[in-house]
């Protein structure tokens, strides 16, 4: 069972101290191979947190030599204790690409060999009703620019399933197609996922026509010689991935809704999933390079399947 967590948290501790010289030169590493920003600050994050909340104290390490698999275990159990188990294991991960890193540069141990992730509880993504759909989109009903903007979020997160970050990154430019991410005549959207990678989404009728009126409200802002998609309010700059995510979670406040971005793509999942969609395609559309995440984002899509196969076979008629 995951352990719940506290109802106020202290802020990390991220001054690694004489640690910190391979934690940077791990994140060099990790750009050097393509990784995206906000990974490589998640995973020297992690280390750095670790090497400064763990070692120092009890522990009494002064070089990366002297760790071993208990100060892993150490820290697992203190993390298990305050945060959800898939938290937990997205620290282990990041400490396993650090440890496996300096073993190959520097012929260390490796600390984490033999060890495993906590076991995450798998926990079942409310999907979206259709009133919840619904409700949310009166929300956003109407002329001004934010009901636009906010009808047209809604209607390409609800299309599309993509990630708030790929949301955030697509460029907008009428004058040259070859700068611009959105093309409505054909229903498509190029956006930029997990290390760069860009593929081609599909929208439909419906979203495509919310995005249309958006774009032409866009069209009067001060701002819309920007390459960024979607601008704020009152002639403001661009949105930043935290600003559409506060737009998301407002409008679910005034329609009653639990909603956060990553809602919608498991929600696009289940419902590819349960009309009976190819799993290769949802993970060409998802951009997904493992068919792990089909067990992960399929899971509530399988349920479904489940309970409707019941009522054909078990009915009491």
């Amino acid at each position: 069972m995951t352990a719940p967590r506290p109802r106020s948290r202290q802020p990390k501790k991220l001054d690694a101290g004489t640690f910190q010289a391979e934690i940077a030169s791990f994140g060099l590493h990790l750009a050097a191979g393509g990784k995206a920003a906000r990974t490589i600050r998640t995973y020297t994050e992690a280390v750095q947190w670790f090497a400064a909340a763990c070692l120092p104290g009890p522990a009494g390490r002064t070089a990366w030599e002297q760790v071993d698999s208990q100060d892993i275990q150490r820290w697992m159990t203190w993390l298990l204790d305050r945060y959800s188990s898939a938290y937990a294991s997205n620290q282990y991960r990041a400490l396993q690409q650090f440890f496996r890193w300096l073993a190959a540069e520097d012929g260390l141990p490796d600390p984490m060999a033999g060890l495993h992730p906590p076991p995450v509880s798998q926990k079942l993504v409310p999907v979206f009703t259709g009133e919840e759909l619904a409700t949310l989109e009166r929300a956003c009903a109407g002329r001004a620019f934010a009901q636009r903007r906010d009808t047209a979020i809604i209607a390409v997160f609800k299309a599309t399933g993509i990630r708030l970050s790929e949301l955030a990154g697509i460029r907008y430019c009428p004058g040259d197609p070859q700068r611009s991410d959105v093309d409505l005549w054909q229903r498509e959207i190029t956006v930029r996922g997990k290390g760069g990678k860009d593929r081609i989404v599909r929208i439909g009728h419906q979203a495509a026509r919310s995005l249309d009126r958006y774009i032409r409200a866009r069209s009067r802002h001060a701002q819309a010689w920007r390459p960024q998609l979607w601008l704020g309010v009152n002639n403001r700059e661009p949105l930043t991935a935290n600003g559409i995510y506060q737009v998301i979670a407002r409008r679910g406040r005034q329609a009653g809704v639990a909603v956060h971005p990553h809602r919608f793509r498991h929600h696009f999942s289940h419902t590819w999933l349960d009309r009976g969609g190819p799993e290769g395609d949802l993970m060409e559309l998802n951009g997904w390079a493992s068919p792990q995440m089909l067990a992960r984002y399929g899971a509530s899509a399988r349920a479904a399947r489940a309970r409707r196969t019941y009522d054909r076979i078990m009915d009491d008629t």
